[in-house]
């Protein structure tokens, strides 16, 4: 497919424009200066005819009819002239008269213009009756004498005229398109300056190098500061997206690899000397719990990938989950965790319930944010706390609020803006301690977003800490089916393994 540049189809429209311009200027040329000469020759046939018929005279005799006496006659000698009476008789005419026009014209003729080919030319021709006094001297002011006049003169000079002046338009409209031709060529080119800048930056663009600053030319121009506000937007998004997918990689391979190495580190030192059955039963134990580790983090990737796949995807979930029965779901399964940190969960939904919350999450994706965040505030309580969930409805923006406090260690300000980033770990130290991976809140993070929604999380350090989750409202969704508890379940093994 042949391709043309923005520059060549605006220089092309625009001499296209100028053309067409030219052309209408040349045919209005032509029939104004049509108008105007022929209007000017018509007058001249009206003042020589006004001659002729000025030069109509008394024949002198018995019957008081007229002549027409050419001794004053001063005429153009290719102009043709004829005269007649009332009676249609031929009063005179010139000498080069076409001899096959010589009719009289009819007595019902009217004044007006007729065309005559005269020896190759054209001739246009006036018809005007006139009046003449015979005898005004007699009693009762004379004879009145009635005669048709026809006078013609040739046209070729008037179209000379005419053609000459429409050659000067057209010449000087081509000669204008000539010039300003080139000159709106450059003026577009230059014009498109900023454009061309801007397709030269943004192709050095690449996955190694994300600098991109716009000229200031393009963020001026009207049409394209949304561009560049677009590119420098998408490049952005691109930019933190291709970060995030790097350290995505280099974390969770530090991760396999730390999992690995523990459990190689096992086995060989169980390989070293032989040891008593008891003894290769704890290392095997110790394996096994290693292993189990491994696939509880292998299984948190997978978890992240499918919902972070299904927000990518797009779209509005298809499915509504009551909200309430989900985190009454989570609670009771998370029961035994909270009593072995000798912590106590509460729960306080006024007048919710009867309105029957619902959000736009599937029950799936429902329980495993509300587990991760409850299971989350439970192993940063300290003992003989409370961890509090309420639950607010606001109609009015068609969206629920939850919200979960606990009163553990707090987080540190400087940590607080990573914490939905994948494999972060306020401390690392407390790792193994707490079983994270640094994965539960980037999956709540994916939950959320894929639903339309936001979360929050705001600390104090020594006083605790609070998670905001907005949902919007699905009333008219379809209602999910129930979720199965097998991520619950595998967070309180994991947690009664440690």
């Amino acid at each position: 497919m042949k391709t043309r540049s923005i520059a060549f189809r605006l220089i092309s429209a625009v001499l296209l424009v100028e053309l067409a311009s030219a052309l209408l200027v040349i045919f209005l040329s032509w029939g104004y200066e049509r108008h105007i000469h022929f209007h000017a020759f018509d007058v001249i046939l009206h003042g020589r005819a006004d001659s002729v018929l000025g030069a109509v005279q008394d024949a002198e005799d018995a019957e008081d009819n007229v002549m027409l006496d050419r001794a004053d006659l001063h005429l153009p000698p290719e102009d043709i002239y004829e005269v007649y009476d009332a009676h249609g008789r031929l009063l005179g005419r010139s000498s080069n008269w076409p001899v096959a026009a010589s009719n009289a014209p009819p007595r019902q003729a009217r004044d007006g213009f007729l065309h005559l080919d005269v020896n190759g030319h054209r001739y246009r021709v006036i018809l005007r009756h006139g009046s003449r006094i015979v005898d005004p001297d007699e009693p009762g002011g004379g004879k009145l004498r009635r005669v048709v006049v026809l006078y013609g003169a040739p046209t070729a000079h008037v179209w000379n005229a005419i053609f000459g002046a429409v050659e000067f338009y057209a010449a000087g409209s081509l000669l204008l398109l000539a010039v300003t031709g080139p000159l709106i060529a450059w003026l577009l080119h230059r014009g498109l300056l900023p454009l061309r800048q801007l397709a030269a930056l943004a192709a050095h663009v690449s996955a190694d190098s994300w600098q991109f600053s716009p000229p200031a030319s393009a963020r001026k121009t009207p049409e394209l500061a949304p561009l560049t506000h677009a590119m420098e937007s998408v490049l952005q998004r691109l930019e933190r997206a291709f970060t995030q997918q790097r350290i995505f990689v280099s974390d969770a391979a530090h991760e396999l690899k730390t999992a690995v190495a523990v459990v190689k580190s096992s086995l060989q030192l169980l390989g070293l000397h032989k040891r008593t059955p008891a003894e290769y039963e704890a290392g095997i134990d110790r394996c096994l719990a290693d292993t189990q580790r491994l696939e509880d983090l292998v299984a948190k990737m997978l978890t992240l990938a499918r919902v972070e796949d299904g927000s990518a995807a797009g779209g509005a979930p298809l499915q509504a989950t009551g909200l309430v029965s989900c985190l009454r779901h989570a609670a009771a399964h998370l029961d035994t965790v909270a009593a072995l940190h000798r912590v106590r969960v509460a729960m306080e939904t006024p007048d919710v319930e009867a309105a029957g919350v619902r959000v736009a999450l599937g029950a799936e994706d429902c329980l495993l944010l509300v587990s991760n965040l409850l299971l989350n505030a439970i192993q940063h309580s300290p003992p003989e706390s409370i961890v509090q969930i309420r639950l607010v409805l606001n109609p009015a923006e068609k969206a629920a609020e939850l919200l979960i406090e606990d009163h553990g260690e707090g987080i540190d300000p400087a940590a607080l803006p990573h914490v939905f980033d994948r494999f972060y770990r306020g401390d690392p130290s407390r790792a193994r301690s707490t079983g994270g991976a640094g994965l539960g809140l980037a999956i709540c993070k994916a939950v959320v977003e894929r639903a339309a929604g936001s979360i929050q999380l705001t600390s104090q350090p020594g006083q605790g800490t609070t998670v905001a989750v907005r949902l919007p409202l699905a009333t008219e969704l379809p209602a999910s089916p129930p979720a199965h508890s097998a991520s619950i379940n595998e967070s309180v093994a994991d947690f009664l393994r440690r």
